[in-house]
């Protein structure tokens, strides 16, 4: 995970899902890449990832193959 101080201009967005809870992630789809972060530590670290592992990450979520 790292920070970017780029990411400042970035626009977060929260699945509607997620309802008012707390304990979500938040997506910027910035510049070429997508950062995700803890919505609770909005000013901590990101996750950067390249879209075609974001693409990948989310197929690989839908497919349930994530699994705890």
């Amino acid at each position: 995970m790292t920070a970017h101080a780029e990411l400042t201009d970035a626009v977060w967005r929260r699945s509607s899902h997620s309802g008012n809870g707390s304990d979500c992630v938040e997506v910027a789809f910035w510049a070429d890449v997508v950062a995700v972060r803890d919505s609770k530590n909005p000013t901590g670290p990101a996750l950067i990832l390249t879209r075609n592992d974001w693409t990948t990450f989310l197929s690989a979520a839908r497919a349930g193959h994530l699994t705890r």
